[in-house]
């Protein structure tokens, strides 16, 4: 049980070896005097909100503030490692917030070694799972940089979840590692909610996952994030361009901008050009224009796997439509694809004239404007088209046709 006189003597101790008033304490705090008085006289305790902050200030534990008494000078402890255990217990507490769910395939909460989800599929006779990790790449240096701590984890959970629904999965669920120096509350709070919203949106559950505190090995005020999902598709249904015929249609379906690739090329960028940062594109500055999140295709295409109008589909990321495309074309086949067709979005057009970037770079690094492909019969494609045209732009930009090469351009990318 915490002694509240103890403690008020601690914080009495602490602040008058600093040389501090308590409306010094409490100016630095942004709390009343009066706040500060009844901590030390031991009629309140401080909440958890400002536990950390007054620890800070008063250059002791979180630990040591709760237990009234500094651990011996001596003792090695996890707090001298950096590493506050009363502290990070709180921020859990936090996060079982953002794990609440509605999906009663979740069996368990926050608490437990692992999460357990029930994976009976009565409407699926032979379940595949499919399972994929990832990370937001460079561009999560710039989200911590420029306040898009929510955004960057909707970059992350979109990316990962069109990833599986290429082969026509559905997501269920997701488990997210936060890897920091320093656990400030307000952030890993921020970061597990916006992971949290972002499964939601996607139709699947953030089910657990870690946050890992590495004082000694990350920087304070870094944060490194990954995922893992787990979706699952009726073996017979999977997608994998095996249905992929001579004379289909190859579909895009816009991007909203760079997505989660190409970022190492745009920071490089954003160095020898730091004035970039606030041109307007579009009516946006570069920086929002770059950091809008990644465009999420699961709901604009699900409704089409049990018809079985979809032959292949490509999320095209690092490496572009070449490198992405090329994963779902069978042998002997070529997928040609009109570069003039692309509709390309201004904010790759500013990328490539003030980088004086080759057009080869530009659709090896980046999407273009093509975040997605959907590759399907030239009877099915009307409907393809106007089913996902209620969602995004989707349009044709080229025809699958006999061939060595998985992949052919034609005409050159236009850029007017």
């Amino acid at each position: 049980m915490l002694d509240s006189a103890k403690i008020g003597r601690f914080i009495v101790e602490k602040r008058k070896r600093l040389g501090l008033t308590q409306q010094q304490l409490a100016d630095r705090l942004n709390v009343s005097f009066q706040a500060v008085s009844k901590w030390e006289n031991g009629t309140t305790f401080p909440n958890i909100e400002i536990l950390k902050d007054l620890a800070t200030v008063l250059d002791v534990s979180v630990d040591e503030i709760l237990a009234g008494s500094e651990k011996e000078a001596d003792g090695l402890s996890y707090s001298k490692a950096g590493i506050d255990i009363t502290y990070t217990d709180t921020i859990k507490k936090e996060m079982a917030k953002s794990l609440e769910t509605k999906d009663r395939r979740v069996l368990n909460g926050l608490g437990p070694f692992a999460s357990l989800y029930d994976i009976k599929f009565p409407e699926i006779q032979d379940p595949v799972l499919v399972l994929k990790s990832e990370e937001p790449g460079s561009k999560q240096k710039l989200a911590m940089e420029y306040g898009y701590t929510e955004s960057i984890c909707h970059d992350m959970i979109n990316h990962l979840v069109n990833d599986i629904v290429v082969m026509g999965a559905k997501p269920l669920a997701v488990l997210d590692t936060i890897v920091c120096g320093n656990a400030e509350k307000d952030t890993i709070k921020t970061l597990v909610k916006g992971v949290s919203d972002a499964c939601r949106e996607n139709e699947c559950s953030l089910v657990g996952g870690e946050t890992s505190i590495q004082p000694l090995v990350v920087d304070s005020g870094v944060y490194v994030l990954t995922s893992s999902i787990a979706g699952i598709v009726e073996r017979s249904k999977v997608i994998d361009g095996s249905a992929i015929r001579e004379g289909d249609a190859v579909l895009a379906i816009a991007s909203n901008g760079l997505h989660t690739n190409g970022y190492s090329l745009v920071r490089l960028l954003m160095d020898k050009m730091p004035q970039i940062k606030l041109d307007k594109i579009d009516g946006s500055t570069f920086i929002e224009q770059i950091m809008k999140p990644h465009t999420p295709y699961y709901k604009a295409i699900k409704e089409l796997f049990p018809q079985e109008v979809i032959h292949g589909m490509a999320h095209i990321t690092g490496g572009g439509i070449e490198g992405n495309l090329c994963r779902v074309i069978p042998e002997g086949l070529c997928a040609e694809i009109d570069l003039s067709a692309i509709r390309i979005l201004n904010l790759f057009k500013y990328i490539r004239d003030n980088g004086n970037i080759s057009d080869e770079e530009m659709l090896r690094t980046f999407n273009c404007g093509v975040g997605f492909i959907v590759v399907t019969s030239q009877k099915d494609k009307a409907s393809v088209m106007k089913y996902i045209g209620k969602t995004y732009d989707c349009y044709e930009i080229g025809t699958v046709k006999q061939g060595d090469r998985k992949i052919a351009f034609t005409n050159r990318l236009n850029w007017l």
